[in-house]
């Protein structure tokens, strides 16, 4: 079978593997049907990401046929479609022992730690699919993924309908989120340089769009606010100036909710924090999100479809992370077909 394999930074090779096994009772051999390309697919591919080990075979967000189980699997049958989940906690540590396997001390994801779904077929633990409708397309299905990102989100904030939220930074993840925020029934305002995604992110039900380069984001956030600031601030831009207009526009007792790997440090004083008795958290991946994001999709609660920028055969791959590279701002989610 094909598999893409990042031998080293840039360094991206299709090659020939064998077909994997089931070797364990409770494993689940999956046929790839689609796979999505994520921004850390991109850093790894060109060395920039702070966790990944090489040479790996990609792609966390990977939806599948299954086509052999072991002997004790109880959970997904054979011609079912699932979906991988690429969390792997240890299950002992502090983190996993009060259900947070996310950042678990022993963390692995597959695709960055351990290889991903950038293949034609893949061997799972049971643990590690959720079976999907198949009355999603395969091309609907690879969204979950990014929307439990959001979901996790969302929980991390606490958003609730009485809540205003601002998220900075209109890309896929911004997006994402912005999509759970109007589902819950808080009113969202995102900011972005660039006016086309903002559009999206109107066409998303969001309440009001902000481009910081034609516009003074505090102002425009204070006057909406009557002076009182946000109470929920998602800082999807992730750079030490976004952090640190987060605390200044945050309302007092709200939540700031980081999502940036950058080892940079902000200019931040406690003053903001304590006075305001902010609650500063990070998001990363989802903790045991996937079941509720499925059943939003199968109620058709969210709409992945208007994230979908491009779909190329896997055989393209390369043609695929160049649209991402080449295009930035006019790509949201690119597909990965293995038909």
């Amino acid at each position: 079978m094909k598999a893409a394999k990042v031998i080293s930074p840039r360094n991206l090779e299709i090659c020939d593997v064998p077909v994997p096994k089931i070797t364990n009772e409770n494993e689940v051999l999956i046929r790839v049907k689609a796979a999505g390309i994520c921004g850390s697919d991109i850093h790894i591919y060109h060395g920039t990401s702070p966790v990944a080990t090489y040479p790996r075979v990609i792609g966390h967000e990977v939806v599948g046929e299954v086509v052999e189980v072991g002997t004790k699997v109880t959970k997904v049958c054979v011609e079912d479609h699932v979906i991988m989940d690429p969390v792997v906690g240890c299950g002992e540590c502090y983190p996993c022992s009060i259900g947070r396997p996310n950042v678990c001390s022993y963390l692995k994801v597959r695709g960055v730690h351990v290889d991903g779904g950038y293949q034609e077929y893949i061997v799972l633990p049971e643990s590690g699919v959720h079976k999907i409708s198949k009355e999603l397309s395969w091309e609907e299905a690879i969204l979950i993924e990014p929307f439990t990102i959001a979901a996790q989100i969302a929980s991390r904030g606490e958003i609730t309908k009485r809540d205003t939220v601002f998220i900075m930074g209109a890309g896929p993840a911004g997006l994402c989120a912005a999509q759970v925020i109007k589902r819950i029934g808080a009113k969202c305002i995102i900011s972005d340089l660039v006016d086309a995604r903002l559009e999206l992110a109107q066409k998303m039900g969001v309440d009001m769009t902000i481009n910081p380069s034609k516009q003074d984001v505090d102002k425009v956030i204070m006057d909406e606010t009557n002076g009182l600031g946000v109470p929920v601030i998602i800082d999807a831009v992730c750079i030490p100036q976004t952090f640190e207009q987060a605390v200044k526009l945050a309302a007092s007792a709200g939540r700031v909710i980081l999502l940036g790997f950058t080892d940079t440090p902000s200019q931040i004083a406690q003053l903001e924090i304590t006075k305001k008795e902010l609650d500063v958290k990070g998001s990363r991946l989802h903790s045991n999100k996937f079941p509720e994001v499925i059943e939003w999709f199968n109620k058709k609660e969210i709409d992945p479809k208007i994230l979908i920028s491009n779909v190329y055969n896997f055989s393209d791959i390369m043609k695929a992370i160049e649209q991402v590279e080449n295009n930035p701002i006019e790509t949201y989610k690119v597909i990965l077909k293995f038909d």
